[in-house]
Protein backbone atom coordinates (compact mmCIF):
# COMPACT_ATOMS: atom_id res chain seq x y z
CA UNK A 1 0.00 0.00 0.00
CA UNK A 2 2.67 2.87 0.95
CA UNK A 3 5.30 1.89 -1.73
CA UNK A 4 8.61 3.46 -2.07
CA UNK A 5 8.30 5.08 1.47
CA UNK A 6 11.86 5.27 2.03
CA UNK A 7 12.22 7.59 -1.01
CA UNK A 8 9.65 9.85 0.08
CA UNK A 9 10.81 9.94 3.50
CA UNK A 10 13.58 11.13 2.25
CA UNK A 11 12.45 13.57 -0.20
CA UNK A 12 9.87 15.17 2.52
CA UNK A 13 13.15 15.63 4.99
CA UNK A 14 15.09 17.30 2.41
CA UNK A 15 12.30 19.26 1.34
CA UNK A 16 11.79 20.44 5.30
CA UNK A 17 15.82 21.35 5.45
CA UNK A 18 15.77 23.29 2.37
CA UNK A 19 12.83 25.18 3.30
CA UNK A 20 14.33 25.94 6.94
CA UNK A 21 18.35 26.37 5.39
CA UNK A 22 18.13 26.90 2.15
CA UNK A 23 15.03 30.39 2.44
CA UNK A 24 14.75 30.21 6.41
CA UNK A 25 13.17 33.10 8.43
CA UNK A 26 14.29 35.53 5.83
CA UNK A 27 12.36 34.15 2.64
CA UNK A 28 8.42 33.30 2.72
CA UNK A 29 8.05 30.92 -0.72
CA UNK A 30 4.92 29.55 -0.33
CA UNK A 31 1.58 29.52 1.23
CA UNK A 32 1.72 30.29 4.48
CA UNK A 33 5.06 29.94 4.65
CA UNK A 34 8.63 28.07 4.48
CA UNK A 35 7.31 24.93 6.39
CA UNK A 36 3.80 26.16 5.10
CA UNK A 37 2.41 26.39 8.10
CA UNK A 38 2.09 29.68 9.44
CA UNK A 39 5.08 29.31 11.74
CA UNK A 40 8.26 31.57 11.45
CA UNK A 41 11.52 30.78 12.96
CA UNK A 42 13.82 33.51 13.65
CA UNK A 43 14.85 36.43 15.70
CA UNK A 44 12.34 37.01 18.84
CA UNK A 45 9.76 39.95 18.12
CA UNK A 46 9.23 42.92 19.59
CA UNK A 47 6.84 43.43 22.07
CA UNK A 48 5.14 46.45 19.78
CA UNK A 49 3.43 47.76 16.67
CA UNK A 50 4.31 51.14 16.67
CA UNK A 51 6.00 53.32 14.18
CA UNK A 52 9.20 52.85 16.08
CA UNK A 53 9.25 49.28 15.77
CA UNK A 54 7.29 48.90 12.19
CA UNK A 55 8.04 51.15 10.15
CA UNK A 56 6.28 51.34 6.35
CA UNK A 57 10.05 50.81 3.73
CA UNK A 58 7.90 51.09 0.80
CA UNK A 59 4.94 51.02 -1.06
CA UNK A 60 3.54 50.03 -4.42
CA UNK A 61 0.04 50.47 -5.80
CA UNK A 62 -1.29 47.27 -7.43
CA UNK A 63 -4.83 46.00 -9.11
CA UNK A 64 -6.42 44.02 -7.02
CA UNK A 65 -5.53 40.14 -5.91
CA UNK A 66 -6.14 37.86 -3.09
CA UNK A 67 -2.86 35.97 -3.25
CA UNK A 68 -0.83 36.66 -0.68
CA UNK A 69 3.06 38.03 -1.54
CA UNK A 70 6.58 35.90 -1.68
CA UNK A 71 9.49 37.55 -0.52
CA UNK A 72 12.38 35.54 -1.96
CA UNK A 73 16.16 36.31 -2.17
CA UNK A 74 15.83 39.78 -3.87
CA UNK A 75 12.69 40.23 -4.85
CA UNK A 76 9.18 39.79 -4.09
CA UNK A 77 6.55 38.21 -6.16
CA UNK A 78 2.53 39.45 -6.21
CA UNK A 79 -0.06 38.70 -8.76
CA UNK A 80 -2.97 41.02 -9.89
CA UNK A 81 -6.44 41.31 -12.26
CA UNK A 82 -6.08 43.48 -14.70
CA UNK A 83 -9.12 45.41 -16.11
CA UNK A 84 -11.39 42.23 -15.25
CA UNK A 85 -9.59 40.85 -18.65
CA UNK A 86 -6.07 39.26 -17.86
CA UNK A 87 -4.15 38.25 -15.15
CA UNK A 88 -0.57 39.66 -14.05
CA UNK A 89 2.45 38.11 -11.90
CA UNK A 90 5.13 40.85 -11.19
CA UNK A 91 8.42 40.17 -9.73
CA UNK A 92 9.55 43.67 -7.58
CA UNK A 93 13.08 44.42 -5.98
CA UNK A 94 12.72 43.56 -2.68
CA UNK A 95 14.82 46.88 -1.69
CA UNK A 96 12.47 49.48 -3.12
CA UNK A 97 9.62 47.71 -5.28
CA UNK A 98 10.86 48.30 -8.49
CA UNK A 99 9.74 46.11 -11.15
CA UNK A 100 11.65 43.85 -12.40
CA UNK A 101 9.36 41.82 -14.29
CA UNK A 102 5.87 41.68 -15.88
CA UNK A 103 4.05 38.80 -17.12
CA UNK A 104 0.44 38.98 -18.30
CA UNK A 105 -2.30 36.11 -19.53
CA UNK A 106 -5.79 35.98 -20.73
CA UNK A 107 -7.69 35.29 -16.95
CA UNK A 108 -10.49 37.16 -15.38
CA UNK A 109 -13.81 35.57 -14.77
CA UNK A 110 -17.09 36.51 -12.29
CA UNK A 111 -17.87 34.30 -9.34
CA UNK A 112 -21.26 33.39 -8.35
CA UNK A 113 -23.20 36.01 -7.17
CA UNK A 114 -23.07 35.49 -3.49
CA UNK A 115 -19.58 35.13 -3.19
CA UNK A 116 -19.28 38.31 -5.16
CA UNK A 117 -18.45 40.26 -2.09
CA UNK A 118 -15.14 39.54 -1.67
CA UNK A 119 -14.10 39.92 -5.56
CA UNK A 120 -13.48 38.53 -8.65
CA UNK A 121 -10.13 38.37 -8.91
CA UNK A 122 -6.90 36.04 -8.42
CA UNK A 123 -7.14 34.24 -5.16
CA UNK A 124 -4.61 31.45 -4.83
CA UNK A 125 -0.96 32.04 -3.10
CA UNK A 126 1.61 31.30 -5.69
CA UNK A 127 4.72 28.81 -4.90
CA UNK A 128 8.52 29.02 -5.57
CA UNK A 129 11.31 26.61 -5.78
CA UNK A 130 14.42 28.41 -5.97
CA UNK A 131 14.08 28.99 -9.91
CA UNK A 132 10.57 29.21 -11.19
CA UNK A 133 7.20 30.62 -9.77
CA UNK A 134 3.97 28.46 -9.97
CA UNK A 135 1.10 30.63 -10.53
CA UNK A 136 -2.12 29.42 -10.71
CA UNK A 137 -4.76 31.50 -12.37
CA UNK A 138 -8.22 31.83 -11.58
CA UNK A 139 -9.75 29.95 -14.81
CA UNK A 140 -7.98 26.76 -13.57
CA UNK A 141 -4.96 27.52 -15.30
CA UNK A 142 -1.69 26.89 -14.42
CA UNK A 143 1.76 28.91 -15.33
CA UNK A 144 5.19 28.03 -14.22
CA UNK A 145 7.52 31.38 -14.90
CA UNK A 146 10.91 31.70 -14.81
CA UNK A 147 11.88 33.76 -11.46
CA UNK A 148 14.38 35.62 -12.67
CA UNK A 149 13.21 37.13 -15.83
CA UNK A 150 9.18 36.04 -16.22
CA UNK A 151 9.54 34.21 -19.25
CA UNK A 152 6.98 31.25 -19.47
CA UNK A 153 8.33 27.72 -19.30
CA UNK A 154 4.76 25.69 -19.23
CA UNK A 155 1.32 26.56 -18.79
CA UNK A 156 -1.52 23.79 -17.84
CA UNK A 157 -5.28 24.40 -19.04
CA UNK A 158 -6.90 21.96 -16.67
CA UNK A 159 -9.92 22.37 -18.54
CA UNK A 160 -8.59 21.74 -21.80
CA UNK A 161 -6.34 18.89 -20.18
CA UNK A 162 -9.05 16.98 -18.31
CA UNK A 163 -12.13 18.33 -19.68
CA UNK A 164 -13.96 19.05 -16.78
CA UNK A 165 -16.08 22.61 -16.43
CA UNK A 166 -15.23 26.22 -15.50
CA UNK A 167 -14.63 25.95 -11.43
CA UNK A 168 -17.77 28.42 -10.04
CA UNK A 169 -15.03 30.00 -7.49
CA UNK A 170 -12.17 29.49 -9.73
CA UNK A 171 -8.59 28.70 -8.96
CA UNK A 172 -8.25 29.11 -5.35
CA UNK A 173 -6.19 25.97 -3.76
CA UNK A 174 -2.62 27.34 -3.53
CA UNK A 175 0.16 25.04 -5.25
CA UNK A 176 2.36 22.60 -3.07
CA UNK A 177 5.95 22.08 -5.04
CA UNK A 178 7.30 19.02 -3.69
CA UNK A 179 11.04 17.10 -5.52
CA UNK A 180 10.40 17.29 -8.69
CA UNK A 181 7.10 17.97 -9.15
CA UNK A 182 4.03 20.40 -8.52
CA UNK A 183 0.98 19.17 -6.82
CA UNK A 184 -2.57 21.44 -7.36
CA UNK A 185 -6.60 20.61 -6.34
CA UNK A 186 -7.45 21.91 -10.19
CA UNK A 187 -9.15 20.09 -12.74
CA UNK A 188 -11.98 18.74 -10.65
CA UNK A 189 -9.57 16.64 -8.56
CA UNK A 190 -6.16 16.78 -6.88
CA UNK A 191 -3.06 16.46 -9.15
CA UNK A 192 0.18 15.75 -9.40
CA UNK A 193 2.38 16.97 -12.89
CA UNK A 194 6.03 17.30 -13.50
CA UNK A 195 7.90 19.88 -12.58
CA UNK A 196 9.94 21.01 -15.27
CA UNK A 197 7.65 20.25 -18.43
CA UNK A 198 4.16 20.41 -16.22
CA UNK A 199 2.86 16.95 -17.68
CA UNK A 200 -0.21 15.65 -15.76
CA UNK A 201 1.66 12.22 -14.10
CA UNK A 202 -2.12 11.60 -12.15
CA UNK A 203 -5.48 12.77 -10.88
CA UNK A 204 -7.24 11.29 -7.95
CA UNK A 205 -10.19 12.40 -5.41
CA UNK A 206 -11.84 13.59 -8.80
CA UNK A 207 -14.49 15.39 -8.11
CA UNK A 208 -15.72 16.35 -11.60
CA UNK A 209 -15.01 20.62 -11.09
CA UNK A 210 -18.19 22.95 -11.49
CA UNK A 211 -20.01 24.69 -8.40
CA UNK A 212 -19.13 21.61 -5.99
CA UNK A 213 -15.56 20.83 -7.52
CA UNK A 214 -14.14 24.28 -7.24
CA UNK A 215 -11.76 22.97 -4.12
CA UNK A 216 -10.83 25.46 -1.39
CA UNK A 217 -8.66 24.27 0.83
CA UNK A 218 -4.61 24.03 0.02
CA UNK A 219 -2.61 20.50 0.15
CA UNK A 220 -0.13 20.44 3.17
CA UNK A 221 3.15 17.13 3.02
CA UNK A 222 3.24 15.91 6.16
CA UNK A 223 4.02 12.26 7.41
CA UNK A 224 1.83 10.06 9.90
CA UNK A 225 3.09 7.26 11.64
CA UNK A 226 6.08 7.08 9.74
CA UNK A 227 3.99 7.67 6.33
CA UNK A 228 4.93 9.95 3.78
CA UNK A 229 1.23 11.91 2.64
CA UNK A 230 -0.33 14.61 1.03
CA UNK A 231 -3.48 15.99 2.96
CA UNK A 232 -6.24 16.73 1.03
CA UNK A 233 -9.51 18.65 1.99
CA UNK A 234 -11.69 18.73 -1.01
CA UNK A 235 -15.34 20.32 -0.68
CA UNK A 236 -16.28 17.17 1.15
CA UNK A 237 -13.59 15.04 2.57
CA UNK A 238 -10.29 14.90 4.57
CA UNK A 239 -7.87 12.23 2.63
CA UNK A 240 -3.93 11.29 2.85
CA UNK A 241 -2.72 10.91 -0.61
CA UNK A 242 0.21 8.97 -1.98
CA UNK A 243 2.68 11.66 -3.22
CA UNK A 244 4.26 8.83 -5.44
CA UNK A 245 1.16 7.07 -6.69
CA UNK A 246 -1.18 9.30 -6.06
CA UNK A 247 -3.69 6.56 -4.03
CA UNK A 248 -5.71 7.63 -1.37
CA UNK A 249 -4.52 5.94 1.58
CA UNK A 250 -7.68 7.31 3.83
CA UNK A 251 -10.27 9.42 3.90
CA UNK A 252 -12.73 11.11 5.93
CA UNK A 253 -16.11 12.93 5.81
CA UNK A 254 -15.66 16.20 7.16
CA UNK A 255 -19.00 17.74 7.08
CA UNK A 256 -19.68 21.33 5.93
CA UNK A 257 -21.95 23.90 4.71
CA UNK A 258 -22.39 23.47 0.97
CA UNK A 259 -18.82 22.22 0.82
CA UNK A 260 -16.83 25.12 2.62
CA UNK A 261 -14.19 23.17 3.69
CA UNK A 262 -11.44 26.46 3.14
CA UNK A 263 -8.70 26.10 5.54
CA UNK A 264 -5.54 24.02 5.20
CA UNK A 265 -5.90 21.11 7.88
CA UNK A 266 -3.22 21.00 10.34
CA UNK A 267 -1.01 17.84 12.71
CA UNK A 268 -0.93 17.33 15.71
CA UNK A 269 1.30 14.65 16.88
CA UNK A 270 0.30 12.29 14.73
CA UNK A 271 -3.43 13.13 14.40
CA UNK A 272 -4.86 15.46 12.17
CA UNK A 273 -7.19 18.81 13.30
CA UNK A 274 -9.66 20.47 10.46
CA UNK A 275 -12.35 22.89 11.25
CA UNK A 276 -15.17 23.82 8.63
CA UNK A 277 -18.16 26.09 8.03
CA UNK A 278 -21.06 24.33 9.49
CA UNK A 279 -19.47 21.22 10.31
CA UNK A 280 -17.46 22.48 13.30
CA UNK A 281 -13.51 21.03 14.71
CA UNK A 282 -12.32 17.96 14.87
CA UNK A 283 -9.09 15.98 15.79
CA UNK A 284 -8.89 12.94 13.45
CA UNK A 285 -6.24 9.75 14.70
CA UNK A 286 -5.17 7.38 11.85
CA UNK A 287 -5.31 4.06 14.06
CA UNK A 288 -4.41 1.65 11.31
CA UNK A 289 -6.00 -1.70 13.03
CA UNK A 290 -9.29 -1.45 10.73
CA UNK A 291 -8.07 -1.11 6.61
CA UNK A 292 -11.32 -0.99 5.68
CA UNK A 293 -12.44 2.19 8.77
CA UNK A 294 -8.92 3.52 9.69
CA UNK A 295 -9.76 6.93 11.05
CA UNK A 296 -11.40 7.59 13.98
CA UNK A 297 -12.92 10.73 15.42
CA UNK A 298 -10.75 11.54 19.31
CA UNK A 299 -13.17 15.00 20.00
CA UNK A 300 -15.18 17.12 17.92
CA UNK A 301 -16.22 20.58 18.93
CA UNK A 302 -19.07 23.04 17.97
CA UNK A 303 -16.89 26.09 16.74
CA UNK A 304 -16.40 26.17 13.06
CA UNK A 305 -13.58 27.75 11.50
CA UNK A 306 -14.22 29.28 7.96
CA UNK A 307 -11.39 30.63 5.94
CA UNK A 308 -8.48 30.97 8.24
CA UNK A 309 -5.78 28.34 8.69
CA UNK A 310 -5.07 27.67 12.55
CA UNK A 311 -1.77 28.00 14.57
CA UNK A 312 -0.81 24.82 16.55
CA UNK A 313 1.59 25.96 19.44
CA UNK A 314 2.18 23.33 22.57
CA UNK A 315 -0.89 21.33 21.98
CA UNK A 316 -3.39 24.67 21.09
CA UNK A 317 -4.63 25.41 17.97
CA UNK A 318 -5.55 29.13 17.67
CA UNK A 319 -8.21 29.44 15.26
CA UNK A 320 -10.82 32.47 13.99
CA UNK A 321 -13.87 31.69 13.52
CA UNK A 322 -16.78 31.79 11.01
CA UNK A 323 -18.61 33.93 13.93
CA UNK A 324 -15.63 36.36 13.49
CA UNK A 325 -14.55 35.81 16.92
CA UNK A 326 -10.92 34.40 17.86
CA UNK A 327 -10.50 31.09 20.25
CA UNK A 328 -7.96 28.48 21.44
CA UNK A 329 -8.57 25.02 21.91
CA UNK A 330 -6.91 22.34 24.02
CA UNK A 331 -6.25 20.08 21.13
CA UNK A 332 -5.77 16.67 24.00
CA UNK A 333 -9.28 17.83 25.06
CA UNK A 334 -11.07 19.24 22.22
CA UNK A 335 -12.22 21.90 24.62
CA UNK A 336 -12.14 25.10 24.17
CA UNK A 337 -9.68 27.37 26.63
CA UNK A 338 -10.92 30.70 25.87
CA UNK A 339 -13.31 32.38 23.26
CA UNK A 340 -13.11 36.58 22.04
CA UNK A 341 -15.29 39.13 20.99
CA UNK A 342 -15.78 39.62 17.32
CA UNK A 343 -13.39 41.24 15.27
CA UNK A 344 -13.50 40.93 11.54
CA UNK A 345 -14.01 38.16 8.78
CA UNK A 346 -10.75 36.86 7.88
CA UNK A 347 -7.70 36.79 9.90
CA UNK A 348 -3.74 35.46 8.55
CA UNK A 349 -1.75 34.18 10.91
CA UNK A 350 1.91 33.58 11.84
CA UNK A 351 3.59 32.61 14.92
CA UNK A 352 6.78 33.19 16.22
CA UNK A 353 7.83 31.27 19.46
CA UNK A 354 5.06 32.31 22.10
CA UNK A 355 3.81 35.16 19.16
CA UNK A 356 1.38 35.62 17.02
CA UNK A 357 0.94 38.42 14.17
CA UNK A 358 -2.93 38.07 13.03
CA UNK A 359 -3.64 40.27 10.01
CA UNK A 360 -7.70 41.31 10.11
CA UNK A 361 -9.44 41.66 6.50
CA UNK A 362 -9.91 45.26 7.98
CA UNK A 363 -6.34 46.12 8.19
CA UNK A 364 -5.56 45.92 11.22
CA UNK A 365 -3.01 44.10 12.75
CA UNK A 366 -2.62 42.70 16.41
CA UNK A 367 0.49 41.11 18.16
CA UNK A 368 -1.24 38.20 20.40
CA UNK A 369 1.16 36.37 23.05
CA UNK A 370 -0.10 32.67 22.69
CA UNK A 371 -1.22 31.66 26.20
CA UNK A 372 -3.69 29.13 26.58
CA UNK A 373 -4.90 31.00 30.00
CA UNK A 374 -6.25 34.26 28.27
CA UNK A 375 -6.18 36.42 25.29
CA UNK A 376 -3.40 38.30 25.56
CA UNK A 377 -3.37 40.93 23.01
CA UNK A 378 -0.22 42.69 23.36
CA UNK A 379 -0.30 45.31 20.41
CA UNK A 380 -2.58 46.38 17.42
CA UNK A 381 -2.57 48.82 14.83
CA UNK A 382 -4.42 50.19 11.72
CA UNK A 383 -1.97 49.84 8.93
CA UNK A 384 -4.73 49.70 5.87
CA UNK A 385 -8.18 48.35 4.33
CA UNK A 386 -9.48 45.22 2.80
CA UNK A 387 -6.26 42.91 3.58
CA UNK A 388 -7.89 39.12 2.70
CA UNK A 389 -4.19 38.44 0.67
CA UNK A 390 -2.12 36.11 3.69
CA UNK A 391 0.49 37.83 5.53
CA UNK A 392 3.79 37.34 4.83
CA UNK A 393 6.49 37.67 7.22
CA UNK A 394 10.63 37.46 5.95
CA UNK A 395 13.80 38.21 7.56
CA UNK A 396 12.40 41.65 9.42
CA UNK A 397 9.91 42.54 6.91
CA UNK A 398 6.48 42.33 7.21
CA UNK A 399 4.63 42.69 3.69
CA UNK A 400 1.11 43.43 3.97
CA UNK A 401 -0.90 43.59 0.18
CA UNK A 402 -4.07 45.09 0.49
CA UNK A 403 -6.59 45.23 -2.45
CA UNK A 404 -4.89 48.44 -3.99
CA UNK A 405 -1.60 47.63 -3.48
CA UNK A 406 1.95 45.87 -1.90
CA UNK A 407 3.70 47.71 1.72
CA UNK A 408 7.08 46.63 2.88
CA UNK A 409 6.88 47.39 6.61
CA UNK A 410 10.86 46.68 8.60
CA UNK A 411 10.31 45.43 12.17
CA UNK A 412 12.66 45.44 14.64
CA UNK A 413 13.41 47.07 17.99
CA UNK A 414 15.04 50.52 17.76
CA UNK A 415 19.10 50.66 18.49
CA UNK A 416 19.96 51.12 21.80
CA UNK A 417 21.67 54.48 22.39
Amino acid sequence: MFLHRRHWLQAGAAWLLASRAGMGSASWPQWRGPTRDGQFEGEAWPDSLDAEHLEPRWRVELEPSYSGPLAVEDRIFVTETVAAEQERASALARSDGRVLWQTVWPGAMRVPFFARANGDWIRATPAWDGACLYVAGMRDLLVCLDGQDGSERWRVDFMAEVGTALPSFGFVSSPLVLGDSVYVQAGGGFCRLEKQTGKLLWRTLVDGGGMWGSAFSSPYFTTLHGVPQILVQTRERLAGVCPETGDVHWSVEVEAFRGMNILTPTVFEDQLFTSSYGGGSWLFALDGEDPADPVRVVWRNRLQGYMSSPIIRDGHAYLHLRNRRFACLDLTTGKERWVTRPFGGYWSLVANQDQLLALDETGDLYLIRLNPEEFELQDSRKLTDNSWAHLAVAGQEVLIRDLAGLTVHHWAAPPSA
